[in-house]
C-alpha cells in the first residue's frame, strides 16, 4: 500500500512539474555574456511560456527526442525591447540548426520593421533606440561603414556588426520580388519556411518547390534580436531572423546565480561564487 501511494504521489508530481515546465514557467540557464550586463553568464531565469503562447513539449521529456507539438493561441506577441528566450533558427546558411538550443536576446524588431545600426546605434523606423542601462558597449572599438563581414546575415550584404542594414523585418502575407541578383540573399529563408531546400535556379529561371516564379509571400512573422553586450554577441546580425514558432517565452526573473569564473569550487568557494545581489532581480 505504501509502495502505491508512493508511486501515486510520484506520478502526480511528475506529471504536474511537465505540464508547468510545457505550459506556464521554465527554468533557464544563461550559459555566456552576450546579454551583459543584463544578464550574466551563471544566472539562473524563470521564463514566462504561457504569454507567448504555450505548447505541448517538442521533445520526449527528460531526452532531447523531438516530437510534433502544439501551440495554444498566445496571449500576447513580443514587444520591443522584451527579452526573449527563443529556439535557435540555424547558422546563417543552414537551412536546419544541427542542434536544438534555446537562445536568449532582447527582441528589438518586430514583423515590418527597418531595422539599421549606424555607428552601433540602434534605429528601428528611423528612431534610434537607447542601448539598455545595464546593456555594453565600447565606442572605441568601431567597425566603420564600408568594410564587410563575409559571416554577417544576409549572405552577400556588404554590412558589418556596428553598421548594418537597413533590413526589414518579414511578417506574414509580405510578397518578396525575387530576381537572380537578390535570390541568394532569401534562399535560405525561403528553404526555412519550407523545411527543405526548395529554391533552384534553372537557366535564367527561378523555382520554388518545383515551380517557376519571380516572387515569394512570407508565411510567418519574424523577429529581429539583439544582444545587450552588443560588441559580442552572436545575434540576429549573424545568423538571421527569429519565426515567431521558434519564441519559447519571456524572461521574468534571476532566481539564482553563480559566479561561473569561480575556480576550485570546495564549499566555501562554492558559497562566495554566489551572487546574492542578482537573486531576485527583475528582467527589463
Amino acid at each position: 500500500m505504501r509502495v502505491g501511494r508512493f508511486l501515486k504521489i510520484f506520478l502526480f508530481a511528475a506529471v504536474t512539474a511537465i505540464l508547468l515546465k510545457s505550459f506556464f514557467i521554465e527554468a533557464y540557464r544563461i550559459p555566456t555574456g552576450s546579454m551583459e550586463n543584463t544578464l550574466m553568464a551563471g544566472d539562473f531565469l524563470l521564463v514566462n511560456k504561457f504569454v507567448f503562447g504555450p505548447a505541448t513539449p517538442r521533445t520526449i521529456p527528460f531526452t532531447e527526442i523531438q516530437i510534433p507539438y502544439y501551440r495554444l493561441p498566445s496571449v500576447s506577441s513580443p514587444k520591443l525591447n522584451d527579452v526573449v528566450v527563443f529556439e535557435y533558427p540555424g547558422n546563417r546558411d543552414d537551412i536546419l540548426p544541427g542542434e536544438r538550443l534555446n537562445y536568449i536576446k532582447r527582441c528589438i524588431g518586430l514583423p515590418g520593421d527597418t531595422i539599421m545600426i549606424k555607428d552601433k546605434i540602434v534605429n528601428v523606423n528611423g528612431k534610434p533606440i537607447e542601448l539598455p542601462k545595464s546593456g555594453k558597449i565600447d565606442a572605441s572599438s568601431l567597425i566603420r561603414s564600408g568594410y564587410a563581414n563575409p559571416l554577417i546575415f544576409p549572405k552577400g550584404s556588404k554590412w558589418n556588426k556596428d553598421n548594418y542594414g537597413p533590413v526589414i523585418v518579414p511578417q506574414k502575407g509580405d510578397v518578396i520580388k525575387l530576381n537572380l541578383s537578390n535570390i541568394e540573399t532569401w534562399r535560405i529563408f525561403i528553404d526555412r519556411e519550407l523545411n527543405k531546400s526548395a529554391v533552384k535556379i534553372i537557366g535564367s529561371k527561378i523555382e520554388i518547390d518545383g515551380k517557376v516564379t519571380d516572387n515569394y509571400t512570407v508565411q510567418n512573422d519574424y523577429y529581429f534580436m539583439l544582444g545587450d553586450n552588443r560588441d559580442d554577441s552572436a545575434d540576429s546580425r549573424f545568423w538571421g531572423f527569429v519565426p515567431e514558432s521558434n519564441i519559447i517565452g519571456r524572461a521574468m526573473m534571476v532566481y539564482w546565480s553563480l559566479d561561473t569564473l569561480t575556480e576550485n569550487p570546495g564549499f566555501f568557494s562554492f558559497i562566495s561564487s554566489i551572487r546574492w545581489n542578482r537573486i531576485g532581480k527583475l528582467i527589463n
